[in-house]
């Protein structure tokens, strides 16, 4: 047994593990059907005008401005129908004066009409007349070439997160793929004698695998590619094996293996190859974490406890995927809601505790760092900073919602 004899604080593991992380430097070209949510990799300029001509914003007539002047319902001026442009057409005839011509929303302007006549402020009258009951001034009801975006406009920076407004934008371009950075490829690893792959059956001592699903979720809505590899027995030979094929990716999750038991190895398999960064953090899941780098890369060496596990990935790996990612931070969203229960919490040690919502109030829902349910039965969770031993039923806590 190897107890951890010193924690440090969140504080600084967050401070450490920042300062070893940095943002990939790789791109590559994303097609733009998949490409929301990537970041993009360089500044978006336009090659065109968009729309790449002025254009009807509304149904009715292609006019020229002054020949509707002073129209009215008493004495309304009338024109004569030359032609009918529809999208995606092109009027035939260009408008001379007392001339209108129909167009339909979007319709490229005729040459010589500068204005749109509204049909609802029209009449029909015999043959191909006209009748216009109100004046327009030029551009009225016209979408004027290059409205949206000009030739050389800066459309999207370096660095922007692709949305699906963005992506139109690309799309309004012409664009077909998009080069954006490349999303760090994490490599997951279950570690553990008694870990089984569900699907398999279970042997004396044995215990399904839940860390590699809650990661593989964390890891791909953060950003990252994850890439879940066999588990690994508790042996050095193993744990070596398994780590010369995780070295392939930019970032290393263990699960398991971190604590202080005799068959915990991941210290040992991390200091062979590299470095440790910290082992221990004073909180509640998740004391037992391991941060180090091998060949440059950050290894976090997670807790094998579901809840410890999940929750160390939330406050640690979460922040330091986004950032390899070129991700913004993440906003979790919180709420103020009164305390249902009286909660005990250890001094020395910030922790994390889960609460359900229910009729307005925080209702304690942790059970133990083994019990996956201490998060699945959970809407959120509270923090109990290291110093306080007791949050007193009715006090009012932040739920920061998951």
């Amino acid at each position: 047994m190897r107890p951890i004899k010193e924690t440090i604080s969140l504080a600084a593991a967050r401070s450490m593990i920042e300062e070893a992380t940095h943002p990939l430097a790789r791109d590559e070209r994303e097609v733009l059907v998949n490409a929301n949510g990537r970041v993009i990799a360089e500044d978006i300029r336009s090659a065109r005008d968009v729309p790449p001509f002025s254009r009807a914003a509304m149904d009715g007539y292609a006019v020229r401005a002054g020949d509707t002047f002073a129209a009215s319902r008493q004495a309304p001026r009338t024109l004569r129908l030359i032609d009918k442009v529809y999208t995606g057409q092109v009027a035939r005839r260009s408008l001379e004066p007392g001339t209108c011509i129909e167009i339909a929303t979007g319709a490229p302007m005729p040459a010589a009409a500068d204005a749109v006549v509204m049909v609802e402020e029209t009449e029909r009258g015999g043959g191909d007349d006209i009748r216009v009951f109100t004046p327009v001034h030029a551009s009225q009801n016209v979408g004027r070439q290059g409205a949206d975006i000009t030739t050389g406009q800066l459309v999207l920076r370096a660095g922007d997160v692709l949305n699906p407004s963005r992506i139109g934008a690309l799309a309004a371009l012409g664009a077909v793929d998009v080069s954006v950075f490349a999303r760090p490829r994490v490599a997951l690893l279950s570690t553990g004698d008694e870990i089984v792959d569900p699907g398999h059956e279970l042997g004396p001592g044995q215990i399904y695998d839940i860390n590699k699903f809650t990661l593989t979720a964390v890891v791909a809505e953060h950003g990252g590619m994850p890439i879940a590899h066999r588990t690994a027995s508790d042996t050095l030979e193993d744990l070596q094996a398994a780590v010369n094929v995780c070295l392939a990716a930019d970032v290393l999750v263990f699960s398991g293996g971190s604590s202080v038991g005799e068959r915990d190895l991941i210290i040992d398999v991390v200091k062979e190859r590299g470095e440790i960064i910290f082992h221990g953090i004073a909180v509640k899941p998740g004391k037992p974490m391991v941060f180090g780098r091998i060949d440059g890369k950050p290894v976090f060496g997670l807790p094998g406890y579901p809840t410890s596990c999940l929750s160390n990935a939330y406050i640690l790996l979460v922040p330091a995927l986004r950032r390899l990612a070129h991700l913004p931070p993440h906003r979790a969203h919180t709420i103020h809601l009164p305390l249902a229960k009286r909660v005990v919490s250890v001094t020395g040690r910030h922790q994390f505790y889960t609460v359900r919502i229910v009729d307005g109030r925080a209702v304690p829902a942790f059970k133990a760092s083994g019990d996956i349910t201490s998060m699945s039965q959970a809407d959120g969770y509270i923090e109990i900073p290291l110093h306080v031993e007791i949050v007193e039923e009715g006090e009012p806590v932040e739920v920061t919602l998951f």
